[in-house]
C-alpha cells in the first residue's frame, strides 16, 4: 500500500471511529470533518501520526477540533 493509500484508510478509520464515539451518522461526522478541513489535519500530520494508534490520533483530532471551535 502507497503512502497515499494509507492516508486514505486512516482518515476513514478515523471519520468511523468519530461516527462511534458520539452516534453519528458517517454523514455527520463526515460534515464536520469537512467543516473543520480534519481531513487535510490527518494528510499533514501523517508523518508521526502512522506511528501512533488510532486512538491516540483521535485524541489529537479532538483537541484540533475544541481548538477550531468545534462542540464535541
Amino acid at each position: 500500500m502507497n503512502e497515499t493509500e494509507q492516508i486514505l484508510f486512516m482518515q476513514i478509520r478515523l471519520l468511523r471511529m468519530m461516527a462511534e464515539k458520539y452516534g453519528l451518522t458517517l454523514k455527520q461526522a463526515a460534515q464536520t470533518f469537512a467543516e473543520y478541513k480534519v481531513l487535510p489535519f490527518i494528510r499533514e500530520g501523517f508523518g508521526i501520526f502512522h506511528v501512533e494508534g488510532d486512538e491516540a490520533v483521535f485524541e489529537e483530532i479532538k483537541g484540533f477540533l475544541k481548538a477550531k471551535g468545534a462542540s464535541l
